[in-house]
């Protein structure tokens, strides 16, 4: 299949017009057009209703995105690692939850750009769902979660516990329902105990996928939220936040997961790992 023609596909879903796809393409929009009808002929499959008004994927369509989305990252990959300059011997590709930059990734980064500079290195966000799709596509060689599953194909080396806080931005006690209260969506399992927690079911003044989106709303608009105590403890420290008294602490494990190969490709890997778990774990 040619990459060029699931390039095209993706630039169109984007665009969601084919005109403004062959510009982004530096095409013409016919040379647009014959690449989706190459698409389409080789998979059988109607990929996109196309009209004046635009493009919208069929069912079929859908279905082929997230094929198209790992095919065209894993062809850049190659591109990557077939191109490495000479004072590169590797590249490690690394998923990472949004919650596990800041003082964890980062904290690995620095360490390997610091003690490892022949190693090319390259960071993904994404949830949960898109770190696991990556790994079992091959997309990434390491990634940095939470819910991880256990895999008899994956290496899973928890790595530390995160507390789940409620803070505020005035200091109060346990309310039933708090009506500025910020839902932060912090994992599978925390919907869960947070679901046992509080079920009376009512609808959040805002719902943020990321604590540091969340931290930064409190700090603008006022309310309270469940967040990592790592990332809040300057906050609470400085008296712009403050913990709640009387609700429930949460946990979450923070894991590194690996394909299982690693080990033997590279050297520099376990001990590098060994120095993240112990700077997240600093000794009581």
């Amino acid at each position: 299949m040619n990459i060029v023609f699931v390039q095209t596909f993706l630039e169109v879903v984007k665009t969601r017009n084919l005109n403004r796809a062959a510009e982004r393409l530096n095409v013409t929009e016919s040379t647009v057009t014959t690449r989706l009808n190459g698409l389409e002929d080789a998979l059988g499959q109607k990929l996109l209703i196309r009209s004046r008004a635009g493009a919208e994927l069929t069912s079929a369509g859908f279905q082929f995105l997230r094929y198209a989305e790992v095919m065209t990252r894993a062809w850049g990959q190659a591109r990557q690692s077939l191109s490495l300059s000479a004072n590169f011997d590797s590249v490690c590709n690394v998923g990472c939850q949004f919650d596990l930059w800041h003082g964890v990734a980062k904290t690995w980064a620095d360490a390997l750009r610091r003690d490892h500079p022949e190693v090319a290195l390259s960071f993904w966000p994404g949830s949960t769902d898109d770190i696991e799709n990556w790994l079992s596509t091959g997309l990434i060689d390491v990634a940095l979660m939470f819910d991880a599953a256990v895999s008899g194909e994956l290496d899973v080396l928890p790595l530390f516990q995160d507390r789940l806080i409620q803070v505020a931005t005035v200091r109060r006690g346990y309310m039933d329902w708090d009506p500025d209260y910020v839902y932060v969506d912090l994992g599978r399992e925390f919907r869960r105990l947070h679901a046992e927690a509080f079920p009376v079911a009512r609808t959040p003044v805002v719902t943020l996928g990321s604590s540091d989106w969340a931290r930064d709303y409190l700090m603008t608009w006022g309310g309270s939220a469940f967040l990592p105590e790592r990332m809040a403890a300057a906050d609470i420290a400085a008296g712009r936040l403050h913990p709640v008294e009387g609700t429930p602490v949460f946990r979450r494990t923070a894991y590194l997961v690996s394909r299982p190969n690693l080990n033997a490709g590279w050297a520099w890997f376990r001990p590098s790992v060994e120095a993240l778990k112990a700077a997240v774990n600093p000794p009581a």
